[in-house]
């Protein structure tokens, strides 16, 4: 009798388990299935696993080049898979086949996952530099481990650190005179869209659709100014309310559909950070509950969009550069940020006491202005991916430090992990090792000669 009452207990709980996983499979919580944690880079996205794999087929490279080709093409990348299609080159894949992302970067491995993802040891690069030191006597007696970690090297994006970018930099100030953040070309990105200014009275939103609150933000907001409209974004016309069925119906909430007209850049860009990466995807959206930095516990349930940092109705840009990021970033990097000298120039800049593009926010350093040139608006533009000039931290570098600082200032700060936590406050005490070791070269040469 109690084999028979086990047996059965036993059934059951194989049943309601198979039957819940099942369920979670097909359309609830797939993370149940996670062979290991993924990394920081893809732990938005990962209860959609078909983004990477292959069903029953294992990983798709493309997955991998589908993301991020076009930033490795623009970072020109140091190690593209074209290199090793060089028969010179032919040996070396018998040591480390680099031609495939999934060769240094394996998911679901945490215990052997370091920077950047990478899942080779740490002195990988002597797999097929180990003659380096014969070739640059520069290079005798330095750890291999040290390649990338010193901050003299990054496996793909060396914009910052190579020597002829360096050298012709060594004599720049630590602070540029009058330093200036590039400012955004909004008469010039948006030309050909700006109409006639509107005002309170003009709004076109059909009858009981807005609040007197909203129309009042709007009213005073940049795309009144630019003469843009209550159906511009939400859709739906007088005449759509009369029964128009060509045009667009209203939306109450219109989500990034409704910015993509004017901001399709902004848009695409979002979708490529962490913080839309999800909403891309195809998922519900980001929200500070599923970070793995410390988070306000306040917005733990905030979904991340285009309005929750730029308002829904007043968009302004100055709320989005700090108050923003601030109200869901509680690491100490960002928590160290008021009261350091960039909020200091900030809050100078925002009254009046300071030229524009003097002050430093959150974004001025996570969503750098770029000049864009492969679009159909060019121009100086806020870039929406904050990814982009995130790690390795070398890439800050170029479009975040040097509009105000010098570069051997901008690496050892950037390579200082307790000044980065106090948000720069005070001076670097790590050295730019790239910067040190070009020095060394340059006086050797001017020795020899």
């Amino acid at each position: 009798m109690r084999r028979a009452v086990i047996a059965a207990l036993w059934l059951s709980a194989t049943a309601g388990s198979s039957i819940y996983l099942a369920t979670s499979l097909r359309g609830g919580d797939r993370t149940l299935y996670l062979p290991g944690d993924t990394t920081s880079g893809h732990h938005q996205i990962e209860d959609k696993c078909e983004i990477c794999h292959e069903p029953g087929s294992g990983l798709r490279e493309e997955a991998c080049t589908g993301c991020h080709a076009e930033e490795l093409a623009a970072a020109d990348d140091s190690h593209p898979p074209q290199k090793f299609l060089d028969p010179r080159n032919a040996a070396l894949l018998h040591r480390i086949d680099a031609r495939r992302c999934v060769t240094c970067h394996v998911e679901h491995r945490p215990g052997l996952t370091g920077e950047m993802g990478v899942t080779q040891p740490a002195d990988f690069c002597r797999t097929c530099h180990q003659d380096i030191a014969e070739e640059r006597p520069s290079h005798r007696g330095l750890p291999f481990s040290g390649c990338q970690a010193a901050g003299c090297h990054n496996y793909h994006d060396n914009r910052a650190l190579r020597e002829t970018f360096l050298s012709e930099r060594l004599s720049e100030p630590t602070l540029r005179p009058r330093a200036t953040v590039p400012q955004v070309d909004r008469e010039v990105r948006y030309r050909g869209l700006r109409k006639a200014p509107l005002g309170r009275g003009q709004e076109d939103a059909p009858p009981g659709a807005s609040s007197e609150e909203s129309i009042a933000a709007w009213a005073a907001s940049s795309h009144a100014r630019a003469g843009v409209n209550c159906t511009d974004c939400h859709g739906g016309s007088p005449v759509a309310a009369a029964g128009d069925a060509a045009a667009r119906p209203w939306t109450d909430r219109p989500g990034q559909e409704g910015c993509r007209g004017c901001h399709g850049d902004e848009v695409r860009d979002f979708g490529r950070g962490k913080h839309g990466m999800r909403e891309a995807a195809g998922l519900d959206p980001m929200s500070p509950d599923r970070a793995r930095l410390a988070m306000n516990p306040a917005a733990d349930h905030r979904e991340l969009s285009c309005t929750s940092c730029h308002g829904a109705h007043d968009f302004d840009t100055r709320r989005a550069a700090v108050e923003a990021c601030l109200g869901c970033h509680a690491d100490r990097h960002s928590l160290a940020y008021i009261g350091s000298p960039h909020h200091e120039r900030w809050q100078l800049e925002q009254s009046g006491r300071f030229w524009a593009g003097s002050g430093v926010s959150c974004a001025t350093c996570h969503m750098p202005r770029v000049r864009r040139v492969d679009t159909d608006r060019p121009g100086v533009a806020v870039l929406h991916n904050q990814n982009d000039a995130l790690r390795p931290v070398e890439t800050m570098v170029r479009p975040v430090c040097l509009p105000c600082h010098g570069v051997e200032l901008s690496l050892a700060a950037l390579a200082d992990r307790a000044l980065v936590d106090r948000n720069f406050r005070g001076k670097p005490t790590a050295r730019a090792e790239a910067i040190e070791m070009l020095r060394r070269l340059e006086a050797a040469e001017e020795e020899a000669r």
